[in-house]
């Protein structure tokens, strides 16, 4: 364990924990102490992370399944109560894209998909985590939206949308249980080097560099989020230092929606 140790004792509730931020973020709560209860639609990922997780000394319950199903947001928290008796912090990571197109060539299917996933899969995850943290006096909720939820993004219309009702249920939550010593917040991550970026990317119009370099010209600091810098960002919103912190849609995004 480091000699950070913020989250000692703390049952901390991952979903999309298979891959990416999840991933990263699974490892360094587990650094500072937390007890880890982890979800991913990818079961035999999900089983490595944990497996991984539990051989580095950490305390972990695993529980797959898709976000877009209600069952599967129930199951979790009803698994970190039930091996730890409380649910300090939830980060509901769990999320997808879809391909790079104009509005109206955008199939129906994937877009409810979208919706079900990004939007109706983090309102399941805090409808049953809420009440959870509410019983035992608080808790913090963090959920992870995009910059896609804070302006526009041309050719991930549906993408932005969910992302924009991310912060909309995020904002809404935080202000019904600011005086129930509950947090809600988002953050609101640019492009970062990770694999669904990369995949992102490589469907792109004129191919993997051409794309990089249109992403680049967006950012002022024309690089990519490293997952480290992300994670760090997200430890340091659940964390005590960040106590009158409630309702807010962070951006970390090399300065993107400023520009």
């Amino acid at each position: 364990m480091s000699h950070h140790a913020r989250f000692t004792g703390k049952v901390v509730l991952i979903t999309g924990a298979a891959g990416g931020f999840g991933r990263r973020a699974a490892e360094r709560f587990a650094d500072e102490g937390a007890r880890l209860a982890i979800s991913d639609v990818a079961a035999d990922r999900l089983d490595e992370v944990a497996q991984e997780l539990r051989r580095a000394g950490a305390e972990v319950v695993a529980e797959a399944g898709d976000v877009s199903q209600e069952s599967t947001a129930e199951r979790l928290v009803a698994a970190a109560l039930g091996a730890y008796g409380r649910l300090d912090v939830a980060l509901n990571n769990a999320g997808m894209a879809h391909p790079y197109l104009k509005l109206p060539d955008i199939p129906s299917a994937t877009a409810e998909k979208v919706i079900a996933v990004d939007l109706m899969g983090v309102f399941y995850a805090m409808k049953h985590q809420l009440p959870a943290m509410e019983r035992q006096g608080g808790g913090v909720i963090l959920n992870v939206a995009s910059v896609a939820g804070l302006v526009g993004a041309p050719l991930l219309s549906v993408y932005a949308a969910a992302k924009h009702g991310v912060i909309g249920l995020t904002k809404t939550a935080a202000v019904e249980y600011a005086r129930r010593n509950i947090r809600v917040n988002a953050i609101c991550p640019s492009f970062a080097d990770t694999a669904m970026v990369k995949d992102e990317l490589a469907h792109m119009r004129g191919g993997p560099e051409a794309a990089l370099e249109r992403v680049l010209g967006a950012i002022p600091m024309r690089r990519l989020a490293s997952v480290d810098e992300i994670v760090a960002a997200m430890l340091q919103l659940c964390g005590p230092e960040s106590a009158f912190i409630t309702g807010v849609a962070l951006p970390v995004d090399g300065g993107l929606t400023a520009a």
